[in-house]
């Protein structure tokens, strides 16, 4: 199954373009038909409202807003436009829809006509409030007088649907530029915006809602490359491993969690506990001996031992398909000697933890087998660079440890992206709040292992293990809550959270 593209700001203007150039749609009708499909959100998610503020900034964003607001009052809705961009300066299309909104009987207003005061209570004597102030060419810091606009918006206790994009965020990247509208809603038009699904933008969007405008298919041809592709439910499914009906554990993988550093050997067990429950044959933890009892009582089927030295590693090296690296691991001398030991060894490695700060220190190596899993504080240890500059750009931020480690690499975050040596980045459309507790990175790190020994390259996966694991958080969250949710209860429903992927694959 191919997983829907994400594209820059740059690619959804020249599919814009491409369709009214190339396919004869008309710039109006193309707008007429993203209006009827804001209108259409609207009405879906607020369906006793009848009355609604529409902002409209310059350009054809604003122009949106008008049609919104045109077909809101054809419809007997209480419809108002203010204007924050002064409304005679609007050309082409964008002032089509203004005399649209105008003759459809909406009263437009300018922002700079009135009070504080009164547009407040213009805002909150509203059932809704429909931004369509800034668009996706927005490249710098947000200015007055939109600045104040959105502060006033995001204060008001008032329901917003973003058209497009909410204003103040960077259709590219996620990051918030700046004063940014916080949504209810959002929808988008022509191509999926790669910043609306990672960095920042889960603060600001509320579900996101994509509608092609019925442009022909063939439109899309004009950008073979998309900046990513968004892997939904359906899609993670898809790409995990069905099994035979003669599959022996011997098929399905032999996974060696190395971890658990004195003080830290829940890591480990939940690793491989993890790589159990994501179907490996067989699964060795190798950690401190005082962890080997717990491990044995907290999870049987997993074939602990204790390893004090690294020599006594290599025994267990030689009967693994795939190794897990970094749970609980630690970085002192126990730590060290571990990390050295895998280092030689040439099947698949999953980095994650401890692992990942003893690669950074190690400084750059290639690694084409390996899986790097950071969070954004170790991608800056890696890159040598900060958190705020990982999350100012996360596919950057992703690209740049790709080209670094010749590597698979899972960015976690809200939106986790997923990429590899020639692959297009892979973002993970599930995930939630809840899974901001320690060890959820250990489990993950279990599942990719798993995957891994039951034949899927490094990029699957990478990216089914990420998807898979926060199907199933988002699982765990609808039975136990987001609040108290713990890494250790994913185990129980990562099977759940696909329990309808095939249990077999088909024989051709």
């Amino acid at each position: 199954m191919q997983a829907p593209p994400l594209y820059t700001a740059e690619q959804v203007r020249h599919l814009d373009q491409v369709a009214i150039e190339s396919f004869g749609i008309d710039g109006f009708d193309l707008m007429k038909r993203a209006g009827k499909a804001a209108f259409r959100v609207a009405r879906r998610h607020w369906p006793d409202a009848r009355s609604m503020v529409v902002l409209c900034g310059g350009g054809n964003n604003g122009g949106d807003g008008y049609v919104v607001a045109g077909l809101a009052k054809q419809q007997g809705w209480d419809s108002r436009c203010i204007a924050v961009s002064d409304p005679e300066k609007l050309k082409g299309t964008a002032r089509q829809a203004l005399d649209f909104a105008g003759e459809a009987g909406v009263d437009v207003e300018r922002y700079d006509a009135l009070t504080p005061d009164s547009f407040n209570e213009a805002l909150a004597g509203t059932e809704l409030i429909v931004d369509t102030l800034l668009g996706t060419g927005l490249a710098g810091e947000v200015r007055e007088p939109y600045a104040s606009v959105i502060e006033s918006v995001n204060h008001s206790g008032v329901p917003v649907l973003a058209v497009d994009i909410p204003s103040g965020l960077c259709s590219n990247t996620g990051r918030a530029l700046g004063s940014t509208i916080i949504a209810n809603a959002t929808v988008t038009f022509i191509g999926r915006k790669a910043g609306l699904y990672t960095g920042k933008a889960r603060d600001h969007t509320g579900p996101v809602i994509f509608d092609d405008l019925a442009v022909d298919p063939a439109v899309y041809d004009a950008e073979p490359e998309p900046a990513a592709r968004l892997w939904s439910r359906e899609v993670i499914r898809a790409a995990l491993p069905g099994r035979r009906p003669t599959t022996h554990k011997g098929d399905c993988g032999r996974v060696l969690v190395v971890g658990g550093e004195q003080g830290m050997g829940g890591a480990g067990i939940m690793a491989a506990e993890a790589a159990l429950r994501a179907g490996a044959g067989l699964v060795f933890l190798a950690t401190r001996d005082a962890h080997v009892p717990v491990a044995l009582a907290r999870r049987p089927e997993v074939q602990a031992r204790s390893v004090e030295h690294g020599n006594e590693l290599d025994a267990l090296l030689e009967k693994v398909d795939v190794v897990v690296l970094g749970p609980g691991l630690g970085r002192d001398a126990w730590g060290q000697q571990m990390f050295q030991r895998v280092c030689s060894f040439e099947g698949p490695v999953v980095v994650d933890a401890d692992a990942l700060n003893l690669l950074a220190e190690a400084g750059e190596k290639k690694h084409p087998n390996w899986v790097l899993t950071p969070h954004p504080g170790e991608a800056g240890r890696l890159l040598g660079t900060t958190v705020p500059e990982i999350e100012s750009d996360r596919y950057q931020a992703l690209k740049n440890l790709v080209d670094q480690h010749g590597a698979a690499v899972v960015l976690k975050g809200a939106g986790s992206l997923v990429g590899a040596p020639g692959q297009v980045p892979a973002l993970i459309d599930a995930g939630n709040p809840g899974m901001a507790t320690a060890g959820m990175g250990d489990v993950l790190s279990g599942v990719i292992g798993a995957l891994l020994g039951q034949g899927l390259d490094g990029f699957s996966a990478a990216a089914a293990g990420a998807g898979w694991h926060a199907l199933a958080g988002d699982e765990a969250a609808r039975h136990v809550g987001m609040t108290g949710l713990l890494a250790s209860d994913l185990c129980d429903y990562m099977f759940v959270a696909v329990a309808d992927h095939p249990a077999e694959t088909p024989d051709d």
